[in-house]
């Protein structure tokens, strides 16, 4: 039996076990206690995770934002969903925070092109709210905290950043696909029937009309204004320069310290090392974690498939239809 007929038949015997555990998680909302059904589903309890030793009075949280910011459904109890982004694992973790006394500070580390409009305006407001409880608020940017990414920095007391990070691309973006041209040419029709006019505003299968173009426009640049707000205030901005700023380009993080967009270059341990100064008292360091993560980081899975299609069904699956307004550096 050659290696890829193992490796199908490893995959399948997964696939269906995932299943499983997904039905499971399923049938037993309605037999078991909300204990019982944290072992399954989405609703896992935070966990800590201690970073450095200190006083466990007196703690910093290091918060990870990783990857595209956006709530996928069932990306918090779908067993497919592997170590990427967790929008409500951030939510409860931003919670938890604000309602612990015992947590002086957040090092925020930022690793991300952006992401959803929504998801990113809901972290804005969590953080806002912890600056509002007196703890400060210290951003990391990893290689890329780009639109959405950098939306989410804006609270921050101070922004660190290397000099290869990439961020800025402030603005918003949303697009569609056309292919009313492909379907012409294999002769493919389509039958819409719509209660007004703009219902299938956007559509794939017609070219948008100059008041379509115009309603959508005008969403975009409601949500471009919300951007340099929060721009302004959490930079203490001018808002003619951050106008300058926001044109959709990227900077370097060199650049951006330049032109006010991060305070300083360094790395995340030079972020930690200033907010220790700033919090006091030989502060623990710690991170949250959901107790129980997704199927593909059971040590089984990622034995027999560390780099299997099954990864890409995952992704296949996650991904969200449709268009969507965003915050997001893209190619």
């Amino acid at each position: 039996m050659n290696k890829r007929i193992t490796a199908s038949i490893i995959a399948g015997t997964l696939l269906i076990i995932a299943i499983v555990f997904q039905s499971v998680n399923f049938f037993i909302s309605d037999n078991f206690s909300e204990s019982s059904q944290s072992m399954f589903s989405g609703n896992q309890q935070l966990s800590e995770k201690v970073i450095e030793n200190g006083n466990s009075s007196n703690r910093i949280v290091r918060v990870n934002i990783e990857g595209t910011i956006m709530n996928t459904p069932g990306s918090n109890s779908n067993p497919f969903s592997g170590s990427g982004y967790q929008h409500e694992h951030v939510m409860k973790q931003m919670d938890k925070i604000i309602e612990d006394p015992s947590i002086k500070g957040v090092l925020l580390y930022v690793n991300s092109p952006g992401g959803g409009v929504y998801e990113s305006a809901e972290i804005h407001d969590k953080l806002m709210k912890i600056k509002d409880a007196g703890k400060p608020i210290y951003v990391s940017m990893g290689s890329m905290a780009a639109s959405g990414g950098y939306y989410v920095s804006t609270p921050a007391d101070r922004i660190y950043a290397s000099n290869e990070t990439f961020t800025g691309s402030l603005g918003v973006i949303m697009e569609n696909i056309n292919y009313q041209e492909l379907a012409n040419e294999y002769g493919v029709k389509f039958n819409t029937f719509k209660s007004g006019k703009y219902k299938d505003i956007m559509s794939p299968t017609r070219e948008m009309t100059g008041e379509e173009r115009e309603i959508i426009q005008n969403l975009v640049d409601e949500s471009y204004e919300q951007f340099v707000d929060v721009i302004a205030e959490g930079r203490d901005m001018p808002e003619d320069k951050v106008y300058e700023l926001a044109d959709g380009r990227i900077y370097s993080g060199k650049q951006a310290v330049e032109n006010g967009l991060v305070d300083k270059i360094g790395f995340r341990e030079d972020a930690l090392k200033a907010l220790k100064k700033e919090v006091g008292g030989n502060p623990q360091v710690i991170e949250f974690k959901n107790r129980i993560g997704s199927f593909f980081d059971l040590p089984l899975a990622e034995s027999f498939m560390p780099n299997s299609e099954v990864r890409y069904i995952e992704k296949l699956i996650s991904e969200r239809q449709g268009p969507t307004m965003m915050y997001l550096y893209s190619e």
